[in-house]
């Protein structure tokens, strides 16, 4: 794990909770986090794979406990943040992480219809019950800061991602509201990943030509970059991050920029994240 730990880091001590840690974002959070000196309290709906998240970080010399949890549950999240309060005594970030990605058209209800169903439970509420899970806690210890993942498709409704958009749209808000009720004691903030291979995400689509929403025009050159990524061919400036030319970015470049706004003294905030490639084809 990379030690970007340093004198003056203001994740040493805190306690990081963060859901859908079993892999992606959620998973380089935690490790990220606990190498800044952060005590992590990790969540998946896939025990093995959060355990597997805890044990390397604990595996680092860092302090992590894991639980396995359906963050559509409100008491599953409760717990969650109640393990954090019993082994560490606090919840000082909450990263409210998992989500599902089903792109569709509405034309394609019939076969997509239970998966948005489960975006909804999981991209909104589940980040309203992880907001709820640590809300008094937070009040009570006087600070705390939550972070919401949302995500480009959430600046406008695009062709193909109606409901994922709406989902993400519906976290800016939440984010929002929060901030205003919460001023002084809980910090907020929204991060808007830009389309970012090897989270898992891609797994969730629907109809794969739901894409063409966030690429537009930029479709044909699109597929041939994800078809020369996806057989390791992509190479050249598209694939040199010092280049202006770069074209997708890896999920620890985002996870950085994460763990990047969370480490801030507790009277500064950082409220949006946004990482983008330079040579990126969305359009959103």
């Amino acid at each position: 794990m990379d030690g970007s730990q340093g004198a003056g880091s203001h994740l040493e001590g805190r306690v990081v909770v963060v859901t859908g840690a079993g892999g992606g974002f959620g998973k380089l959070i935690g490790e990220l986090s606990a190498a800044r000196g952060a005590s992590v309290v990790v969540g998946d709906i896939d025990a093995a794979a959060a355990e597997a998240t805890a044990a390397g970080i604990s595996a680092s010399g860092a302090e992590a406990e894991w639980l396995a949890v359906d963050v559509r549950q409100l008491g599953q999240v409760q717990a969650l943040a109640q393990r954090a309060v019993e082994r560490f005594g606090a919840v000082d970030v909450m990263v409210n992480n998992a989500g599902t990605m089903p792109l569709a058209f509405f034309a394609d209800h019939e076969q997509a219809w239970e998966a948005w169903d489960r975006c909804i439970d999981i991209n909104f509420k589940g980040v309203l019950n992880g907001i709820c899970a640590v809300h008094d806690q937070m009040i009570e210890q006087g600070r705390g800061h939550v972070v919401n993942i949302s995500s480009i498709y959430g600046n406008a409704g695009s062709a193909g991602s109606g409901v994922y958009s709406a989902t993400k749209a519906a976290v800016s808000i939440l984010s929002d509201s929060l901030r205003v009720e919460s001023q002084g004691k809980i910090k907020v903030t929204v991060v808007r990943p830009t389309g970012v291979l090897g989270t898992g995400l891609g797994a969730g689509v629907v109809n794969p030509a739901a894409l063409v929403g966030i690429v537009g025009q930029n479709e044909q050159r699109f597929m041939a970059r994800i078809t020369a990524f996806m057989s390791g061919t992509l190479d050249g400036p598209l694939a040199d991050v010092d280049d202006p030319a770069y074209w997708a970015i890896e999920p620890d470049v985002v996870a950085r920029a994460v763990v990047e706004a969370i480490d801030q003294p507790w009277g500064v905030t950082i409220s949006d994240v946004t990482v983008r490639a330079t040579g990126e084809d969305y359009v959103l």
